[in-house]
């Protein structure tokens, strides 16, 4: 593992919409609000009068669909779109998403958000059994067990496929007469339907998502469930019982937009809580508060407000620095934090500042804003993290699989205070994060899934059992 700067990434982003004349336009707004959930890759499939047409490409939407006359040819009422985040050596365009499947009895397209846990065993499965796959997306496994499936309704061959895959999934089908979603029975990701003035049902991964497109909020999909949406309408079904919440804490401490809801909390206000409950937690005296842009400034406000003690803007991002800058030097590297993030030394000179940040993932980039702070003149500087340690893989659709890319899995808080630099480290409780986002499900955690800080995951890991054990015996070296 290289120095470079290493946050969390979320695997990805889903939108679709049943019954807009500009259909294809209005999955590129859509997509656009999610861009934040995947750079690496973007795609459409919209359906015209049963034809589905696709477009998809590496980088950014804007990269993908810059010319346009790319969006002028995916014509039809409904479309679905997807924008991907890849981990390392799977940035191919063979992996982009939607996927469009042409067989003898129709057309498929296919976005899914997540990760599944037992997609090895069914590919080797699958291929034993004469499948052959073109992505080495996981994707591509649900697909195969509908057309393998003897059921007679299509509704029916995907419950039964959505029954086999296990992990955390939110997907998103297009076929000729219907657009289909469904989620994990754990609910992991987040996934909501909408309606436009005009009737048009659309489906996103975040609210923010509907809110852009013009789009009012009608209902979740829950877990366990499967959301057919077709000319007649929208029709719920659920393909188990078998379900309990577990939400991915990190939507709520880093992953979603601030103006998104997530089962009818609003992530800025959890965000808001999470500051807030930190500050009556760990406590200090200083000169000023002051968040890490972007996704801290709502924890930076709640504990300026909790504590008193003003809250200042020490730290300005950079918007515009392009997302591939290069870093091959730790020279060009500190420079390259120094594009993206700046200390405004009129404001932190000779003070006491508190640092507010969501998460420390490697400590690297924590380390390189502690010092930009405290050459900018900064007389103390203590970090205060608004969630609890990171020290766990994930399994569901987040890109740390390791225990090796985790400071918290291996240094006690001390040793991480020495080793970023700062005059004080504390983190949020883990009680402290269930109360903030206030979730009251009859389910471990209140529905929140908090394997990340404390290993208790809420399903089998099946494929990635022995993985994880592995993990557990992993020692590094760090920064």
């Amino acid at each position: 593992m290289s120095n470079e700067v290493r946050s969390l990434n979320e695997e990805c982003g889903v939108f679709g919409i049943w019954g807009h004349p500009d259909a294809a336009r209005v999955t590129y707004f859509g997509l656009h609000s999610l861009q934040h959930r995947g750079q690496e890759g973007a795609g459409i499939v919209s359906n015209d009068s049963g034809k589905l047409m696709s477009t998809r490409g590496l980088g950014l939407l804007s990269e993908v669909f810059k010319d346009e006359r790319q969006l002028n040819q995916l014509t039809g009422q409904s479309a679905i779109g997807h924008v991907r985040y890849a981990t390392a050596g799977t940035s191919s365009v063979d992996n982009i998403q939607p996927f469009l499947f042409n067989f003898y009895d129709g057309d498929f397209a296919l976005a899914h958000n997540g990760n599944l846990t037992n997609a090895k065993s069914l590919r080797k499965e699958l291929e034993i059994d004469g499948a052959i796959f073109h992505s080495n997306s996981d994707t591509e496994i649900l697909m195969h067990l509908i057309r393998r499936s003897q059921k007679e309704s299509l509704c029916e061959r995907m419950k039964e496929a959505l029954d086999t895959v296990k992990g955390g999934f939110a997907y998103l089908m297009l076929t000729e007469e219907s657009m289909v979603a469904a989620l994990d029975p754990n609910g992991f990701r987040p996934l909501s339907i909408g309606q436009m003035v005009n009737g048009a049902y659309v489906v996103a991964s975040e609210t923010c998502a509907l809110e852009v497109v013009g789009a009012k909020f009608i209902q979740d999909v829950n877990p366990g469930e499967i959301i057919t949406i077709n000319d007649e309408g929208l029709t719920v079904e659920r393909f188990t019982e078998d379900t309990q919440h577990a939400i991915c804490s990190m939507e709520y401490i880093y992953f979603a937009r601030p103006d998104s809801n997530i089962a009818g909390v609003n992530v800025h206000s959890a965000r808001k809580n999470m500051g807030r409950i930190l500050s009556q937690e760990a406590g200090i005296e200083a000169d000023m508060v002051v968040g890490v842009p972007n996704s801290s400034l709502s924890a930076a406000s709640g504990y300026a407000e909790e504590s008193g003690i003003p809250y200042e803007m020490g730290l300005v991002k950079n918007q515009y620095v392009a997302r591939t800058f290069i870093q091959p030097t730790q020279e060009l590297r500190e420079q390259g934090v120094r594009m993206k993030l700046s200390a405004v030394r009129g404001v932190v000179e000779g003070k006491r500042v508190i640092m507010v940040d969501d998460s420390i993932v490697r400590g690297t980039t924590s380390r390189r804003i502690v010092n930009l702070l405290k050459e900018a003149g900064a007389k103390e500087v203590h970090v205060r993290i608004a969630s609890p340690p990171l020290r766990y893989p994930c399994f569901y659709g987040i890109d740390i699989q390791t225990r090796k890319e985790l400071i918290a899995a291996n240094h006690s808080i001390e040793e991480i205070r020495e080793m970023i630099g700062a005059d004080s480290l504390s983190f949020l409780s883990e009680d402290g994060l269930i109360d903030a986002i206030g979730l009251d499900f009859d389910a471990p955690y209140s529905g929140l899934c908090m394997a990340y800080f404390n290993g208790d995951y809420p399903t089998p890991l099946y494929d990635y059992e022995a993985h994880y054990q592995a993990t557990l015996k992993e020692k590094t070296s760090f920064i």
